[in-house]
């Protein structure tokens, strides 16, 4: 009976039923870890995304940087044009909305319904109040960042290398630039808001806390420990007359 039974546990059937149950588990294991290696992936990414939001200049370097691999590949190849005019396009689109405010008085019919729309007279426009972007700062950093990514890549493709007189696409898109930001600039002349902070009038005590109370909890134990000593002084002294 024992010999029978290692027979059967060697047997073709036996061996070829154990590797197939082998192979069943690995995949089994290789699926439930592709999931986690992509949501991994994914955290890490938003992770070092997150820690780049403060870093405002060398993020700009960097879309700069790829920009200009974009370009100098264009040069070398002689070639991709189409691709050039619709990363400017791409890059024009976000630009105008990174210039826009989020609440447009025109939308609403020129009234002012809610108060995230901006001042129409000089009223209303002493009342300070934040200029809140269609497309923030950042997003349009990440935007412009994968756009020039996008065309970078599509440089190695030949079917995106349409052949196009260049000059043609060049001139078109100078006139589009033009009136476009034309437009944008009598918009902002219209409802008088700066969407830009460069060259704003700031005061030298910004964020600076001044008083007896100036720099939160530090500030606050400072003058009071100054109040105690100066009535400990005055004390003492009106002990020593009263001898």
């Amino acid at each position: 009976a024992v010999q029978q039974q290692q027979r059967r546990q060697f047997s073709p059937g036996a061996r070829s039923l154990a590797t197939g149950n082998a192979k069943m588990m690995e995949g089994s294991d290789s699926d439930d870890a592709s999931p986690d290696m992509g949501a991994n992936l994914k955290r890490a990414m938003q992770y070092w995304l997150d820690k780049s939001t403060i870093h405002i200049f060398p993020r700009w370097v960097a879309f700069a940087v790829s920009l200009a691999l974009v370009f100098l590949r264009i040069y070398l190849v002689q070639g991709y044009f189409i691709v050039a005019y619709g990363l400017g396009i791409f890059l024009l689109n976000n630009f105008i909305a990174f210039l826009s405010p989020l609440e447009d008085p025109t939308d609403v019919g020129g009234k002012r319904d809610d108060g995230l729309s901006l001042p129409t007279s000089a009223a209303e426009g002493k009342e300070y109040r934040p200029f809140a972007r269609r497309l923030p700062e950042f997003k349009f950093w990440m935007a412009c960042t994968r756009g020039a990514c996008t065309a970078l890549g599509m440089t190695f493709f030949p079917v995106f290398d349409v052949p196009v007189f260049w000059p043609i696409l060049l001139m078109y898109f100078g006139v589009l630039f033009f009136m476009t930001m034309r437009r944008q600039i009598a918009h902002m002349y219209k409802h008088k808001y700066v969407p830009l902070s460069f060259g704003k009038v700031r005061s030298k005590k910004a964020g600076k806390e001044e008083g007896m109370y100036g720099g939160g909890a530090s500030g606050s134990v400072a003058a009071s420990a100054h109040v105690s000593n100066s009535g400990v002084q005055n004390g003492g002294g009106g002990a020593m007359r009263r001898r």
